[in-house]
C-alpha cells in the first residue's frame, strides 16, 4: 500500500479539508496520513471562525510523519499565512519529498478568505516551485496571475504563466464556466483538455480537496501524471452523481461511492 501526506486545514463538516483528502485517500486505496494547518469551524453553510496553528507544530508534525514513514505524495490544500507556508516549504525541502500536489485553498465556496492576502506571494515563491502539479480553479487562478480568467484562451494563459512560477505542471480547473465542464492541464508542453458534461447536483462541497488527493493517490500509485488526473477525475465525477444532503447548506461529494450505494450511509 503506498502512503500519502496531507498538509491542510481541518473541516468540521467532515466535507472538505483533512477529512476529505483521508476520505479520498481511503478510497482509493492509499494509507492516509495527516499535517493539520488550522481548524476551521464550519459546515455546509459557511465557515465560522478560523484557528492557525503555529508553524513549531507545523513542523513538528512534518518531521514526526516523515521520520517514521515512508511519504509516497503529498496534497498540500489550505496553508492559511506565509509563515506557516514558509515552514511547510523547509521542512519538505529537509525531508526532500516529492510528488508534491497543490491546491491553492484560497476561499471558501461562502467566500470566507482562507488565505490571507500577504500570503499569496510566499505560495507562489515557495512552494510552487517544489510542486509536481499545481490544480487552481477559476477565481485562484485568477488571484494568482493578478486579472480575471475568461474562457478557455484565458485558462490556457494562466495555466502557462502560473507554470512559469516553477511548478512541473499546472491544472486550472473550469468548474465555474457556463455549459460543460472543462479542465486544462499544461505541463509545459502540451495543453490537454479534460472534458466532463455538467451535472446536475448542488451538493459539491469538498470538490477542489477530493481532486488533488485524487490525483496525489494516483501519482503514488504509480501512474503519470496525465493518467492520474484522469482517473481523479473520473472518481470525482461519479462522487459528485453521488453527493448527498446532509445539513442545510452545500452538501458533500460521496466519497465512498463505489463501495455503497447511494442511501445506504
Amino acid at each position: 500500500m503506498k502512503h500519502v501526506l496531507t498538509i491542510a486545514g481541518s473541516d468540521s463538516g467532515g466535507g472538505a479539508g483533512i477529512q476529505a483528502d483521508l476520505k479520498t485517500f481511503a478510497a482509493l486505496g492509499v494509507y492516509g496520513m495527516s499535517v493539520i494547518t488550522a481548524v476551521t469551524a464550519q459546515n455546509t453553510q459557511g465557515v465560522y471562525q478560523v484557528a492557525e496553528l503555529e508553524p513549531g507544530m507545523v513542523k513538528a508534525q512534518i518531521d514526526a510523519v516523515f521520520s517514521d514513514i515512508r511519504v509516497d505524495a503529498v496534497k498540500i490544500g489550505m496553508v492559511s499565512n506565509a509563515d506557516i507556508i514558509g515552514q511547510i516549504a523547509v521542512s519538505l525541502r529537509e525531508w526532500r519529498a516529492t510528488n508534491i500536489v497543490i491546491d491553492p485553498v484560497m476561499v471558501s465556496k461562502s467566500r470566507h478568505r482562507l488565505l490571507s492576502p500577504e500570503a499569496i506571494e510566499a505560495l507562489k515563491d515557495e512552494l510552487f516551485p517544489l510542486a509536481a502539479i499545481v490544480t487552481p480553479n477559476l477565481p485562484e487562478a485568477a488571484e494568482l496571475v493578478g486579472h480575471e480568467v475568461v474562457g478557455e484562451p484565458g485558462m490556457e494563459d494562466a495555466a502557462r504563466k502560473i507554470h512559469a512560477l516553477g511548478s512541473g505542471s499546472v491544472l486550472v480547473k473550469g468548474g465555474h464556466l457556463e455549459g460543460e465542464a472543462v479542465d486544462l492541464l499544461f505541463d509545459g508542453t502540451r495543453v490537454i483538455r479534460f472534458s466532463n458534461p455538467r451535472l446536475n447536483n448542488n451538493n459539491t462541497h469538498g470538490t477542489g480537496c477530493t481532486l488533488s488527493s485524487a490525483i496525489a493517490a494516483h501519482i503514488a500509485q504509480g501512474c503519470e501524471l496525465e493518467q492520474a488526473v484522469a482517473k481523479a477525475k473520473e472518481y470525482l465525477t461519479g462522487a459528485i452523481e453521488n453527493g448527498f444532503s446532509v445539513g442545510q447548506g452545500v452538501g458533500p461529494v460521496h466519497h465512498f461511492y463505489r463501495l455503497y450505494a447511494r442511501g445506504e450511509q
